[in-house]
């Protein structure tokens, strides 16, 4: 039975954050809000939950999974950063961006695409998801909560507790995010790719 933990979205209670990670350290996958929707996130060295989560998503290991962080010095760890990448995701973060950048090898090979070994990172900008990264000390590894059968993600959390109430080990309640996906940005090539133009604002990286 998953348990729902109900904060603030602004003043989030440490303890019950808390109690959240203590989930995530036992290899359980939570539900949490961001400010695009909500999303699905594990531990990154956990097989076994970053498994889990896919099947909640139906998903296989070619699609992109993505790395929360809580800054840009974080995410630097796990990817291979130059430094026209590095302004435009200082022009972007924190907001509601996803980056496809190279993997680091701090990053683990069997979450990272199989064949062009890249991951998407981003810096969330939810005061919820922040101090939850914040208390967990490193990135976590996520997807949109978007069920198989579904083209939108689930934004309600009794919504979400009554759809994977015995695959979730906790939700985090902090009530309804923007329902609008990541802009997700491709920095792998000579030119950034816009490759979906979500919530995020081009005009913020000048493309």
């Amino acid at each position: 039975m998953a348990q729902r933990f109900e904060v603030h979205p602004e003043n989030p209670q440490t303890r019950l954050l808390k109690q959240a990670v203590a989930l995530l350290e036992k290899g359980g996958v939570l539900a949490v809000p961001t400010d695009s929707s909500y999303a699905l996130v594990c531990h990154l060295d956990d097989k076994a939950a970053v498994d889990a989560m896919r099947r909640m998503r139906g998903v296989d290991d070619k699609h992109h999974l993505t790395l929360l962080c809580r800054d840009l010095s974080e995410l630097a760890n796990y990817a291979r950063v130059d430094n026209k990448q590095y302004r435009l995701l200082k022009a972007a973060t924190p907001g509601p961006f996803t980056f496809i950048l190279e993997a680091s090898k701090e990053v683990p090979r069997r979450v990272s695409h199989p064949a062009r070994k890249t991951i998407g990172l981003r810096v969330p900008e939810h005061k919820v998801l922040q101090d939850l990264l914040a208390l967990h000390g490193s990135a976590l590894l996520a997807t949109t909560l978007i069920p198989p059968d579904a083209q939108e993600p689930l934004n309600d959390a009794a919504a979400i507790r009554e759809r994977f109430e015995h695959q979730l080990a906790g939700i985090l309640d902090a009530g309804a995010c923007p329902l609008e996906p990541t802009t997700v940005v491709d920095l792998t090539g000579e030119t950034p790719e816009v490759l979906r133009q979500g919530r995020g604002d081009i005009a913020r990286l000048g493309l």
